[in-house]
């Protein structure tokens, strides 16, 4: 199995911005507890960062036939990337939607999720351990679908 990881705008600022909301870890932190769990599980990893839609989306359809699975926290874009949420029912791979914060127990303008519409999952409120979850959410998809 073969799995993309993408993160939004200011996810590669872990560990500098507000960590009382987004904790101490780093990015290269998050990157490192998603290796050792693909490891762990013999799953192909690819991560990606942007903190530019366009290039959100060029990640979205250079997966298309290349990964079977997407882990995305589309960060501000969540709220209202209609091009983000376009590109994932194009590209129709099964994706699971991460946020390290509770969404919904933050400001109103952070409750909706535009993109949560083309995904499996929405995973919120698990710090860094909600790419884990969402990493089994995405293995038992595919258990299941057997």
């Amino acid at each position: 199995m073969k799995i993309l990881v993408i993160n939004g705008p200011n996810i590669n600022m872990l560990g500098i911005r507000e960590k009382n909301i987004y904790g101490t870890g780093d990015y290269s932190f998050l990157c490192t507890l998603l290796k050792e769990k693909a490891k762990e599980e013999n799953i192909q990893l690819e991560i990606k960062q942007s903190n530019y839609e366009g290039e959100i989306v060029n990640f979205i359809q250079e997966a298309y036939g290349n990964v079977d699975g997407i882990i995305i926290n589309p960060a501000a874009y969540t709220h209202y990337s209609i091009a983000i949420l376009d590109a994932l029912k194009a590209v129709d791979i099964p994706t699971v939607e991460v946020h390290i914060s509770n969404i919904h127990k933050r400001e109103e303008m952070r409750h909706k999720s535009v993109t949560a519409a083309a995904c499996v999952g929405q995973i919120s409120g698990f710090g860094l351990k909600g790419y884990l979850l969402a990493m089994e959410g995405l293995i038992d998809f595919f258990k299941n679908k057997k």
